[in-house]
């Protein structure tokens, strides 16, 4: 018996298919979806999880600015206990694939997180809840931004001068086609904001004004959101990604992107055996 198992494992390889064309185990259990379990919950992740400061990295680490999510400086931190019951609910950082996404040791398995949808969810949702508390906190610029618009949509930029205020953007007619940025979400001040406002433009353009400002706005900090997450091919520190993950943990409806799209997913032990045949 053995033998015969293992003729049928040398002949198989990458691409390989069945004598009927049908494809191999392997394909078949590379192309199956991952374990998604632990995505039915709308509210996430219990609130009695484990402190971040089992790795040395504090809480406060809070999001900074667009251009360097979670600044944080310092050696690559190592995970001092890995037991089931230290572990938090979306793991520790082991690395960076390809620059788009976050793996991470999990409990019973492990989670690849994509990095720019999670950061454009957190940051949302931050906005959200700063814009529910008053305002969006600004950062003055010490020198305003011109931009230069057609008449048109300078004229539209005006008019919607209370609500690019309410979301962080203070926008001054500055002439009939231009107009003045004099300041930025505090949160979010290294953006490029003069490419934010042309975008909102434009969907404010495509869109019309008849929403509901609590709609418009929403749209608003959906598009700086997006505009000011990380990119895919920006490295990351092992410190950044477990920031990042801390972070999700905190943020409701943190599993899926402003988009509707997943942010993370999870692969089992048991899936990961599966796949190389373990246990047979």
């Amino acid at each position: 018996m053995f033998r015969t198992i293992e003729r049928v494992l040398r002949d198989t390889h990458a691409g390989a298919k069945t004598e009927h064309g049908a494809p191999t185990q392997i394909e078949r259990l590379l192309g199956a979806p991952t374990h998604q379990a632990l995505l039915k919950h709308d509210g996430f992740w219990p609130a009695q999880g484990p402190s971040q400061n089992l790795l040395g990295l504090r809480e406060s680490l809070q999001v900074r600015e667009a251009g360097s999510i979670y600044e944080v400086t310092g050696e690559r931190l190592a995970v001092a206990d890995t037991s089931a019951e230290q572990i938090p609910p979306l793991g520790y950082a082991i690395a960076q694939l390809h620059g788009v996404y976050i793996l991470a040791h999990a409990r019973d398995g492990v989670i690849l997180v994509d990095m720019h949808a999670a950061h454009e969810r957190t940051t949302y949702e931050r906005m959200k809840t700063a814009l529910q508390s008053g305002a969006v906190p600004t950062q003055p610029l010490l020198v305003p931004i011109a931009v230069e618009l057609s008449v048109a949509d300078a004229d539209l930029a005006e008019e919607h001068a209370d609500v690019f205020r309410q979301a962080g953007l203070d926008v001054v007619r500055s002439g009939p086609a231009g107009v003045r940025i004099g300041a930025v979400p505090a949160m979010l001040k290294q953006l490029d904001a003069a490419e934010l406002l042309r975008t909102l433009i434009n969907e404010l353009r495509e869109h019309g004004a008849t929403r509901r400002l609590d709609e418009a706005l929403n749209e608003l900090l959906g598009t700086i959101a997006c505009h000011s997450a990380v990119r895919a091919n920006r490295l990351l520190s092992i410190p950044e990604m477990n920031a990042l993950l801390r972070e999700m943990e905190r943020t409701v409806r943190s599993d899926q992107c402003n988009h509707g799209r997943p942010t993370w997913t999870y692969v089992s032990m048991t899936d990961l055996d599966r796949l190389f045949l373990r246990g047979r």
